[in-house]
């Protein structure tokens, strides 16, 4: 009877979830691509077992999708309802910009970005790519488009600004030495883009 007691006592331990398996995922992406997404080693990452895995997704290619839909959420739909707290269209265009380049100086924040952009062709990556890089686009247009530019011009100037932050996460990743490199000059180089995106 004491002993069951005790039993009964015993915290129970700590189940792993979704987000911990996603998580462990999109960070073995950022390492290595969608190679090193791999269910043992993750396991072993985690301090779990391959039933646990089981236990919450059929396959490794439930993972990968469970994965890229976190990535979208987290790189995509959390930074637009940020951006969207803003007052106007010209802080909400700043607020996008800054908070994109300034996530380039967190050393691998950009890493799992990259690592998508490698793997476009991939039949798990390729929609899911797609949708977001759309839906990049089509959000910062409306923002172009709220200071008052026709709609063919602020796609065009939206596919600038994207294209810009594409182009610098990749300098930040292969030759950080090239980007701005404090807070303050990375400050100056979002006032030059804004300058330059919403001359008119």
């Amino acid at each position: 009877m004491e002993m069951v007691e005790r039993r009964a006592r015993k915290p129970p331990a700590t189940r792993l979830t979704v987000a911990d398996w996603t998580g462990a995922a999109l960070e073995a992406m950022a390492r290595g691509g969608l190679a090193a997404v791999a269910v043992e080693p993750l396991a072993a990452a985690l301090g779990a077992t391959k039933g646990s895995f089981y236990w919450h997704f059929a396959n490794r290619d439930a993972l990968i999708e469970a994965a890229l839909q976190r990535w979208e959420t987290d790189h995509t739909d959390a930074v637009i309802t940020m951006v969207e707290a803003e007052p106007d269209p010209q802080a909400r265009l700043r607020t996008l910009i800054g908070a994109v380049i300034e996530s380039t100086a967190i050393p691998g924040a950009d890493a799992i970005e990259l690592a998508m952009l490698a793997t476009a062709d991939h039949p798990h990556v390729a929609p899911v790519l797609a949708r977001v890089t759309q839906r990049r686009l089509a959000y910062t247009a409306q923002l172009f488009e709220g200071l008052g530019l026709d709609p063919d011009e602020a796609a065009d100037r939206a596919l600038i600004a994207v294209s810009t932050y594409l182009g610098h996460a990749q300098l930040a990743h292969a030759t950080p030495e090239l980007v701005p490199g404090t807070p303050e000059l990375r400050r100056r180089y979002v006032d030059r883009i804004i300058g330059l995106v919403t001359a008119v």
